[in-house]
C-alpha cells in the first residue's frame, strides 16, 4: 500500500484562500457599479448637456444650448497640445437648417479653420478643442454654425463664460 503524500504549502494555501479570492472577483464589481450607472447616465444625456451648461446662445437666427463636458482641467494630448471637451444642443427649431457646428479659440481665418467639429446627434454634440500656446483667459470662443444652404452665422463666448475652470488653468499656466 502507497501513502499519499501531503499537499505542499502552497497548494494548501491556495486552497483554503480560493473561496475567498472568488467572492472578491464578485464583490469588486459591486463596489464599482454605482461609478459605472453615473458615468452611463452622464455619457446617455440623462443628467444634462454636460457638468456645467454654459447657457443658450444666439448664433444669427438659431439659439443652442453650450456646456462643459467635464468640470476638470484642458487634458494633456502628447505634441498635440491640450484639448477641451465641449456640449452642444441645437434648438428643436434649427435642427433641420444646421448642417454642421465649429468650436475654436480665436477667429477663424477662413472656412477650413473653423476648429472642431461636433458631432453627436442634433441635441447632443459633443467636441473636443484644441487650446493654442498663445491662448489666453481673455481670449474668446468662436461659434460657428453652417446651415444648409450654406450660410455661415458667429457667435463669440468669452473663455472666462464659457469655462472659470479653464479660464483659471489658463492664468496659473502663465500660456
Amino acid at each position: 500500500m502507497v501513502a499519499l503524500a501531503s499537499p505542499s504549502r502552497g497548494a494548501s494555501l491556495w486552497q483554503r484562500w480560493r473561496f475567498h479570492l472568488s467572492a472578491l472577483v464578485v464583490i469588486v464589481p459591486i463596489v464599482f457599479t454605482p461609478a459605472f450607472f453615473h458615468e452611463n447616465a452622464f455619457f446617455d444625456g440623462k443628467k444634462g448637456l454636460g457638468e456645467r451648461e454654459v447657457g443658450a446662445i444666439a448664433v444669427g437666427p438659431w439659439s443652442v444650448r453650450l456646456a462643459e463636458f467635464k468640470l476638470k482641467e484642458p487634458d494633456a494630448e502628447g505634441r498635440a497640445g491640450y484639448a477641451k471637451e465641449f456640449a452642444l444642443a441645437l434648438c428643436p427649431a434649427c435642427v433641420d437648417q444646421v448642417k454642421a457646428a465649429y468650436l475654436r479659440v480665436g477667429k477663424p481665418r477662413n472656412i477650413r479653420t473653423m476648429g472642431a467639429l461636433f458631432s453627436g446627434t442634433p441635441y447632443r454634440q459633443t467636441a473636443e478643442m484644441r487650446i493654442p500656446d498663445r491662448t489666453t483667459a481673455d481670449d474668446e470662443l468662436w461659434l460657428t454654425l453652417e446651415g444648409w444652404d450654406g450660410t455661415l452665422h458667429q457667435a463669440t463666448i468669452p473663455i472666462r463664460t464659457a469655462s472659470p475652470l479653464m479660464a483659471a488653468w489658463l492664468e496659473k499656466a502663465k500660456r
